[in-house]
């Protein structure tokens, strides 16, 4: 189902955070970060667009089970600037994730957006993240 980097094997544990540095093209429409138990299923998808799936300068987030996507979460802002760098990062509860969002050089008028997402799957630890669309990934690390 991915079409992009694909990191499998390297466990993100419930108490860990997950930062990711990434610059988004010029011209991008959307990018994603999913998060998994494996290559089908995905319990945390991030899809930032910014022209893409009939949104504009919006953060949708859902799972995907089963060969079926849930339902939508949409909340928090749009920092994101197309051409420009920007960091999320995930902070991993037992019940949900902590999605934090920035544009590493945003105008003083933008601010962070957080996202609280719920762990719908309930595993303890998930060992694929991936990543796809208009964006290209400089860094990752897990803490």
């Amino acid at each position: 189902m991915v079409k992009g980097m694909i990191i499998k094997d390297m466990s993100f544990k419930v108490g860990q955070t997950l930062t990711i540095v990434g610059l988004a093209k010029p011209d991008a429409t959307d990018f994603a970060v999913n998060i998994g138990p494996d290559e089908q299923d995905i319990t945390m998808h991030i899809n930032p667009r910014f022209n893409a799936h009939g949104d504009e300068n919006a953060v949708v987030c859902n799972s995907y089970e089963g060969g079926n996507w849930c339902e939508e979460v949409r909340e928090g802002g749009f920092p994101f600037q197309q051409g420009e760098e920007f960091e999320i990062i995930i902070k991993f509860t037992p019940a949900e994730f902590v999605v934090t969002l920035s544009n590493k050089f945003s105008l003083p008028t933008r601010h962070d957006s957080t996202i609280h997402f719920a762990n719908r799957m309930r595993a303890e630890k998930y060992s694929v993240i991936s990543f796809e669309g208009d964006a290209r990934i400089q860094s990752f690390k897990i803490k």
